[in-house]
């Protein structure tokens, strides 16, 4: 996993986007799509984004718009840092952070609705075929509007 990590970071750095797969998550379907370089979508799958409203935190959860990049990528063991308020621990398998405080992970909770604190949460089997087949250092996210 480290020489994957390196290599992607060279390659980031060496041709920037120009070779990168593509992330797309759709909030309004509640799905996923793994886009390549060729700009075919290679694999789609279910996916929840943030919560209009989160009871815990008070306020709304959705999951930023734009285009974004993933930065990091963790292992089977991630946990949030965050929640469940106070503490975080909450199993974020396969964290793929395209921001300081979002991700794209895999949980055994994917409703059919929109119900995480901004994650993009993927089905454990789809995190774990993004994390080692898909995504990489510098890979394009892009996060639909609601």
């Amino acid at each position: 996993m480290r020489i994957h990590h390196t290599i992607g970071v060279i390659c980031f750095l060496l041709f920037g986007n120009a070779l990168a797969n593509t992330f797309v998550f759709n909030p309004r379907t509640h799905s996923w799509s793994a886009v390549n370089n060729a700009g075919e979508v290679v694999k789609t799958g279910r996916a929840s984004g943030g919560s209009g409203y989160c009871k815990d935190i008070h306020r709304s959860c959705r999951t930023p718009a734009g285009v974004y990049q993933v930065w990091s990528i963790g292992s089977a063991s991630c946990k949030s840092s965050r929640y469940p308020k106070p503490h975080g621990g909450a199993k974020m398998p396969y964290c793929m952070f395209f921001s300081k405080y979002y991700a794209i992970h895999g949980s055994n909770n994917v409703p059919k609705y929109n119900a995480s604190h901004g994650c993009v949460r993927v089905t454990p089997d789809d995190a774990y075929w993004l994390a080692h087949h898909f995504i990489s250092i510098g890979t394009k996210v892009v996060i639909k509007p609601y």
